[in-house]
C-alpha cells in the first residue's frame, strides 16, 4: 500500500512541476513519467489521461491553498489585516508547495478544466473577490476591479518566487515584511490629505 501511495504522489509532485514549468498543452505523459521516475504505463493505472490527470491536480491545489486562506481568516479585523492574512496564507502556501500557485495561474482558463474545476476555482475567486470589494466598500481599496487587484499582488507575488527559486534573492522575514507592504501600497486606496 505504501509504494502505492509513494507512486501516486511520485506522480502528482511530478507532473505538478512540469505543469507548472511547462504548461499543460507542452507537457506529454511521458514527461510526466520521467519528472515522476516511473513508467509512463503507471500514470495511467491511477489516472485515466491527461486531463484526469490535470484537473486532479487543479482541484487539488485550488482546494488547498481556499483552504487555507479560509483557516483562520480574520473576518472582523482590519482590512490591512486581512490582507496580511491573505499574504501570510500565500507565503505559506507557497512554502509547502512550490510549484502549485503559478500552476493555478498558468491554467485558470484552460480548455481541459471540467466543471469540478472551474467551480472550485469560482470558490477561490468569490473568497478573493469579498475581500477586494469589502475593501473598496470601506473606501481602503484602490476603486479598480478585483480582479485587477489581484493580478497585481498575484502577478508581483508569482516573480517573486520565481526569483527565490532561480536562487536571486533569499527572502527573510524583514523582505517578506517589506514586500508585503509594497503590496499592500499598490492595492490601497491613499486619501488626500485634510488640509
Amino acid at each position: 500500500m505504501t509504494a502505492t501511495l509513494t507512486k501516486r504522489q511520485s506522480i502528482i509532485h511530478g507532473a505538478l512541476k512540469i505543469f507548472a514549468e511547462r504548461g499543460f498543452d507542452a507537457t506529454t505523459i511521458p514527461m510526466v513519467a520521467t519528472e515522476a521516475g516511473v513508467g509512463a504505463g503507471t500514470i495511467y493505472r491511477y489516472f485515466e489521461n491527461k486531463e484526469v490527470l490535470g484537473n486532479h491536480l487543479f482541484q487539488d491545489n485550488v482546494t488547498r491553498f481556499t483552504e487555507s486562506l479560509r483557516s483562520d481568516y480574520p473576518y472582523s479585523s482590519s482590512i490591512r489585516e486581512q490582507f496580511h492574512h491573505i499574504f501570510s496564507s500565500m507565503i505559506s502556501f507557497t512554502t509547502c508547495n512550490p510549484h502549485a500557485l503559478y500552476f493555478i495561474k498558468m491554467h485558470s482558463h484552460a480548455h481541459f478544466l471540467n466543471r469540478d474545476s472551474l467551480d472550485c476555482f469560482s470558490e477561490l475567486t468569490d473568497l478573493l473577490g469579498q475581500f477586494f470589494e469589502w475593501g473598496k466598500t470601506q473606501e481602503e481599496l484602490k476603486l479598480l476591479p478585483s480582479p485587477v487587484l489581484f493580478s497585481i499582488i498575484y502577478g508581483a507575488f508569482l516573480e517573486l518566487q520565481r526569483i527565490v527559486e532561480t536562487g536571486d534573492i533569499t527572502p527573510d522575514a524583514s523582505l517578506l515584511l517589506d514586500v508585503e507592504e509594497s503590496l499592500w501600497n499598490a492595492i490601497q486606496l491613499i486619501k488626500p490629505q485634510a488640509e
